[in-house]
């Protein structure tokens, strides 16, 4: 079957102002871009296309995604805060978390295509997919936006879907090099859904994705998290999917794996402190395209979150999609020997020391 893919040129359109990185102009501070921009997604669509890869996906359109849906997970006043600005001249959904006019109807639309997705792999209709979508969501809580995120867009797909499908496990792993606070906000209490997040420690939010934080209630030890050590390479996160996640998903047996998607562990994030390069991504990829294949009939679905080089981001992307459609295009990384060679890219002591303290974690699933 084919791999899917869900773009929209609406996504690009979502503005986030001329912040320079993250804080607004003023007397102090020169008008720039901000971190969160068009350009990175703009620039891994198109490679996408250069490579010849674009042609061999199957599109998928986003679905229609209303107030009622949002309400899945999101609280109802927030949900009409955004609404409302966005009709106007925008807002912040947080402080750093701007947003234009029209952005709600965007971000509704990364929703449907994140949902869309996930669907189409539930149908049987593609062997796995991709949606290339803006704005991010896994930052996202039920009360409030925040980390450039509106709407929590694997969330509220898990939660419009499984109704429809009547699916009991679903797993998301999240890659990206912020914890993903939002999945974990959404499905802290609940055994139906196992969220494993990937990070550098005390990055983004700073008090957030501790080991510590397991779950409660009946979702008691179904939340894991692996805080990583700033400069952790590739040999520190093939570590931590070979004694977190891969056990950590044995022992679960999901019905489907969803992967919050961010490219910002990548050696030249500019608001990363990791080392990893285009391989890691594609091999993150074929470890997880193997436990999908033995665990859940190959159900797996991606949705893209953060990554802000607008140089590098696209190299990711493609490695990914390369490796879900298996298909290798001519295209090669010319960023990967130089970062390959980095002094630090083979597992350190002390990082396998934090590892193996999340791998004891793996032992409470059931």
């Amino acid at each position: 079957m084919a791999t899917g893919w869900n773009f929209h040129e609406l996504y690009l359109w979502h503005e986030t102002g001329n912040a320079a990185g993250l804080f607004p102009p003023g007397l102090t501070i020169e008008p720039g871009q901000h971190f969160e921009n068009a350009e990175t997604k703009r620039r891994f669509r198109n490679l996408m296309e250069v490579s010849g890869l674009l042609d061999r996906l199957t599109p998928i359109s986003s679905v229609e995604i209303d107030a009622e849906d949002l309400a899945l997970v999101h609280d109802r006043a927030y949900v009409e805060r955004i609404r409302a600005m966005s009709a106007e001249r925008g807002g912040d959904a947080s402080p750093l978390t701007p947003f234009g006019a029209g952005s709600y109807e965007i971000a509704c639309k990364a929703v449907g295509g994140t949902t869309a997705v996930m669907d189409a792999v539930l149908k049987g209709e593609i062997a796995n997919g991709y949606a290339l979508v803006r704005p991010p969501g896994h930052h996202a809580e039920p009360e409030v936006g925040m980390g450039f995120c509106l709407f929590a867009n694997i969330p509220l797909a898990i939660a419009k879907l499984k109704p429809v499908h009547g699916f009991s496990r679903v797993a998301t792993v999240d890659w990206d090099v912020h914890h993903g606070n939002g999945t974990q906000a959404v499905f802290y209490d609940d055994p139906s859904v196992l969220t494993i997040s990937l990070h550098q420690d005390r990055l983004y939010p700073h008090a957030s994705g501790l080991r510590e934080e397991r779950g409660t209630g009946a979702g008691e030890g179904y939340n894991i998290n692996v805080p990583l050590p700033a400069g952790s390479g590739h040999g520190a996160y093939l570590a931590a999917f070979e004694r977190v996640v891969l056990p950590a998903l044995r022992r679960y047996r999901p019905d489907l794996i969803v992967v919050p998607s961010g490219f910002d562990a990548a050696a030249v994030d500019p608001l990363g402190r990791m080392m990893l390069h285009s391989g890691t991504y594609r091999e993150m990829t074929r470890l997880l395209m193997e436990a999908a294949d033995e665990l859940c009939g190959g159900r797996l679905a991606m949705s893209h979150e953060g990554g802000y080089s607008s140089s590098y981001v696209p190299y990711c992307g493609l490695a990914v999609m390369e490796q879900l459609s298996g298909w290798r295009s001519a295209v090669d990384d010319p960023f990967l020997p130089v970062f390959q060679a980095y002094e630090g890219q083979t597992l350190r002591p002390h990082q396998e020391a934090e590892i193996m303290k999340a791998a004891d974690l793996v032992e409470a699933l059931r």
